[in-house]
C-alpha cells in the first residue's frame, strides 16, 4: 500500500473506531426506515444478473490500491459484472460504512469491500445482510459478519517469509518491522507470524517494531527517531511497500544509510505489495526482495465470486481451478488463498508478476 501523503484523520483506537461506526449505522438504518428487506437472501432485492455491483476501496493513496482499482473495470468486463464507479473510503472506518449503505441505497445487487477495520467492518456487511445482498471481502478478513468469500493472500505467509529472508540474510543483529495497522488483521497476521518465526528459528536477530498504521508519515517519524538510537540497524520488514517504500527510503538516505546491496553497511530490506516501484528499488539494490500480493487476481476473483454468490451459488473448501486453496477460518468464512511469490533480483523480471504488467 503507497502514500505520497498521509491522511488528516486517524482513528489509533479499535474501541474509538467501534464506536463512531457503530454510530453511523444506526444513523444510515434509520434513514432507510426498516432493518429488514423483503429480498430473497443472495438476491438483492431483484435479478442478480442485471444487477450492479458496488466496489468500495481502503484507499487511494497506495500505488497497490491505484493498481487494484485500474484492474477492477478489466476484470469486470472480462467476468461479465456491471460495476459502479468505485467509491474511496479514505482509509477512514466510518466513512466506509457510510460507502457501503450509500451503494446498497442505489440498489446494488453484489458488493466487493475491501474492508479498513476487521472488527468495523460488520455494520457494513449486517446492513447487505438485511438487504440480502452478498459481499466479496478482497485483501482483509472480516472478524464477524456474512460474506460469501475472501479474497486475500495469506498474510500469516508473508510474514515467516519475511522473516526467513532477513533471518538468512542478516542472521544476527536487530531489524525492525514496520507494521500495518493492528486493527486490520492483516497486520495483526504479519506482525505475529513475523515475531514469532524470528524468536523460534532466528535467536540472533533482535526484533524492534514500528507501528504505523499504514500512514506514510507515521513510518517515516518513527524509523528516524528509532535510527536515532539505533543506527546498527541491519535489517528492515515493510509490511506494505505501497505505503512504506518511499518514506523509508527517504529516511535512510538523509541518514546516510541507504547503501546498495553488496556494499559494505547495506541494510537488508523486504517488503510486501509487489509493486513495480519495490521492483524498481530491487533492480536498483536499495531494497532486496518483496512478497508480490496480487492485485490482479484480487479484482480477477473478486469479481468471479460475487457473480457467483448473486447468482445463489456457494461455496466450500478445497482446491480450486485458478492455483489457490479455499479454507475455512475459525469464524466459518471461507477464504480463497491466493498465491504470493517471493521477488528477489533473481526474478523481479518474470512477466507474469503483475507489477511487470503495469503500464
Amino acid at each position: 500500500m503507497v502514500g505520497s501523503t498521509a491522511r488528516n484523520r486517524h482513528f489509533t483506537s479499535r474501541a474509538v473506531r467501534a464506536t463512531a461506526v457503530a454510530a453511523c449505522a444506526a444513523l444510515a438504518l434509520a434513514a432507510c426506515g426498516s432493518t429488514k428487506d423483503d429480498a430473497a437472501p443472495g438476491k438483492g432485492g431483484g435479478d442478480a444478473s442485471d444487477g450492479k455491483v458496488g466496489v468500495i476501496l481502503p484507499l487511494l493513496t497506495s500505488p497497490f490500491w491505484q493498481s487494484y482499482n485500474d484492474y477492477v473495470p478489466k476484470m469486470a468486463k472480462t467476468e461479465d459484472v456491471r460495476t459502479l464507479k468505485t467509491v474511496n473510503s479514505d482509509n477512514d472506518p466510518s466513512q466506509q460504512i457510510t460507502d457501503i449503505n450509500n451503494a446498497l441505497n442505489q440498489n446494488v445487487k453484489g458488493l466487493v469491500v475491501a474492508p479498513i477495520d476487521s472488527a468495523a467492518i460488520s455494520a457494513g456487511l449486517d446492513q447487505a445482510e438485511r438487504k440480502g445482498v452478498p459481499v466479496v471481502a478482497v485483501d482483509v478478513a472480516p472478524e464477524k459478519g456474512k460474506v460469501a468469500m475472501v479474497v486475500r493472500a495469506d498474510n500469516v505467509a508473508y510474514g515467516q517469509k519475511a522473516c526467513d529472508y532477513l533471518g538468512e540474510h542478516v542472521k544476527s543483529g536487530k531489524v525492525v518491522q514496520i507494521m500495518g495497522d493492528l486493527a486490520s488483521v492483516n497486520g495483526r497476521d504479519r506482525s505475529e507470524a513475523f515475531r514469532s518465526c524470528a524468536k523460534k528459528k532466528y535467536p540472533g536477530l533482535k526484533v524492534l517494531e514500528i507501528p504505523a498504521d499504514w500512514v506514510a508519515d507515521t513510518a517515516a517519524s518513527k524509523l528516524d527517531t528509532l535510527l536515532n538510537a539505533n543506527p546498527d540497524i541491519k535489517g528492515i520488514y515493510m509490511q506494505a511497500g505501497g505505503v512504506y517504500l518511499a518514506p523509508t527510503l527517504q529516511t535512510l538516505k538523509s541518514k546516510g544509510l541507504l547503501k546498495p546491496a553488496g556494499q559494505k553497511g547495506h541494510i537488508t530490506i523486504i517488503s510486501n505489495d509487489g509493486i513495480p516501484q519495490e521492483f524498481a528499488a530491487i533492480r536498483n539494490g536499495q531494497i532486496d526482495a518483496t512478497v508480490s500480493q496480487p492485485a490482479d487476481a484480487y479484482a480477477k476473483y473478486g469479481m468471479s465470486y460475487i457473480k457467483a454468490a448473486m447468482q445463489g451459488k456457494t461455496f466450500k473448501p478445497g482446491p480450486t481451478d485458478h492455483g489457490s486453496t479455499v479454507v475455512k477460518l475459525a469464524n466459518g468464512t471461507l477464504e480463497d488463498q491466493l498465491p504470493a511469490p517471493l521477488v528477489t533480483k533473481d526474478n523481479v523480471d518474470d512477466p507474469k508478476l503483475w507489477g511487470n504488467t503495469v503500464k
